[in-house]
């Protein structure tokens, strides 16, 4: 399961890792995010030496998701050395998320 991170960490998780990393901002309240958990948590597991997968919750870090222009949950974000690659913005077929994952690898 994607670990949980905030404004405190997030320059280190993400900014400064060496593998991409998928940002789920996410919201506890939000229906389509609770379904696309477990389909993250498999991408997790498949591209466990590939890449991260780390969640913020918009509720307790509005700054950090106005800052990525997040404005719907569940927004993901691709960040490869720092910069933002692309973004899905609602809840994902597992299908569609590996495509994307495979195509930004």
């Amino acid at each position: 399961m994607a670990a949980r991170i905030s404004k405190a960490d997030f320059d280190e998780k993400v900014l400064k890792s060496k593998l991409p990393v998928i940002v789920d901002f996410y919201s506890d309240s939000c229906v389509a995010c609770k379904k696309l958990a477990p389909v993250l948590g498999n991408i997790e597991d498949d591209y466990e030496d590939k890449l991260h997968v780390y969640k913020v919750n918009t509720n307790f870090d509005g700054e950090l998701a106005d800052e990525y222009e997040v404005t719907a949950n569940p927004t993901l974000l691709f960040v490869k050395d720092a910069e933002v690659l692309d973004r899905k913005v609602g809840a994902q077929k597992p299908a569609d998320l590996k495509a994307w994952v495979e195509e930004l690898l």
